[in-house]
């Protein structure tokens, strides 16, 4: 029986492994870190990736989106909108300021929120909408750019699982007032612990998190502002340099091993990923659907196939947002979506001898 991981993280590192030990070596030789030459530069050349003129790396997503969110004046008792179908770290951003996660559901093929039913939820305290690119795909970002602008609301998107995905040509992450990334380790671009990065074309969004990140230090000996520390590590910003030169090829490979799947997957009972039109879908994780999913799931671990739910609880019916008074059937179409999806192995390195495994086994489990 073959073990195929739903990660393979030894995998990705093999090629780069020297690069990557050259640079922490170089790190430690120097000695300089705390914003070092390596956060600077990577921040000037993830800006230049993205199409912005700003980048802040900081300590994690989470961060990202919490500093994001101080930038654009957001604050305690002001509404923010986003969706239940998120990592729960969207909705811990929003709740760690004091401001109010107001969540909207769905689009059910693409699982990322549904623009037709923003507007329904604004209210004079609303104050900024923080759409997810869920799985690797961006949201429907154009109606929620004109209801920002109706309503004189920000924009910021979490992309931390969407790093080079495209929207009209565009990247994500620059569509907004503010873009914010999660380096992560399992992410298409990876460190090998945390970080992250908040993008902008904003100049005062940009002083604001620099600041902010590092105690609110204007000079030695000054603070001018009460900030706190979250500043990207300068090792990790050292090896996010070596892996954000392959990130399109990563992305490329990502991209092929879904097509593969598309391909061996298409007269199964599965509903598949749906790349929607004018995007460029990265793949972060390849997202499945059936009704049988538990059942599925059960089948490929016995088969030695590792997967993933991402994710099984909606962020609206998690207990730490009991206070906020959302009940199950809130949100219809997210509940329905995590009881069916299932994510299978998804990395550049997959082989295809294991998709053809995969699949090969998904078809037995619904002939049997």
């Amino acid at each position: 029986m073959k073990e195929i991981p739903f990660v393979d993280l030894k995998a990705g590192f093999e090629p780069i492994k020297d690069e990557v030990m050259k640079a922490i070596g170089d790190v430690l030789d120097g000695m300089n870190l705390n914003i070092g030459p390596n956060c600077q530069a990577f921040e000037k050349e993830f800006a230049s990736f993205c199409g912005a003129r700003y980048a802040i790396g900081v300590g994690s997503g989470t961060e990202a989106i919490q500093f994001a969110l101080l930038a654009c004046g957001i604050k305690e008792g002001d509404e923010v909108i986003t969706t239940p179908h998120t990592f729960f770290a969207t909705v811990e951003a929003i709740s760690c300021i004091g401001a109010r996660p107001v969540f909207v559901d769905i689009d059910p093929l693409t699982y990322n929120i549904n623009p037709a039913d923003i507007e329904k939820k604004i209210t004079k305290k609303t104050k900024a909408i923080i759409p997810v690119h869920m799985y690797g795909q961006t949201a429907g970002i154009d109606p929620i750019l004109e209801i920002s602008k109706q309503y004189g609301i920000s924009v910021i998107e979490d992309a931390c699982q969407a790093h080079g995905a495209l929207y009209k040509g565009i990247k994500a992450g620059a569509l907004g007032d503010a873009g914010c990334f999660s380096f992560y380790f399992t992410k298409n671009l990876g460190t090998y612990g945390e970080g992250g990065i908040v993008i902008t074309n904003n100049e005062k969004t940009a002083e604001f998190i620099r600041l902010y990140r590092n105690h609110g230090h204007k000079s030695k000996y000054e603070h001018a502002v009460i900030g706190y520390n979250g500043r990207l590590d300068e090792i990790q910003a050292a090896i996010l340099r070596i892996r954000l030169k392959y990130l399109n090829e990563y992305n490329s490979k990502r991209r092929e091993r879904a097509e593969i799947y598309n391909s061996f997957l298409k007269d199964t009972p599965l509903e598949l990923p749906v790349e929607a039109k004018g995007r460029m879908h990265v793949y972060h994780l390849y997202v499945v659907r059936s009704q049988r999913r538990d059942e599925l799931q059960k089948y490929l671990s016995k088969n030695g196939i590792g997967t993933g739910i991402h994710y099984k609880n909606p962020a609206h019916l998690q207990e730490a947002v009991a206070v906020f008074g959302y009940r199950k059937g809130d949100f219809p179409e997210t509940e329905k979506a995590c009881s069916e999806i299932l994510s299978l192995p998804m990395y550049p390195e997959l082989k295809e001898e294991y998709q053809v495994y995969i699949s090969e086994k998904i078809k037995e489990f619904f002939r049997s």
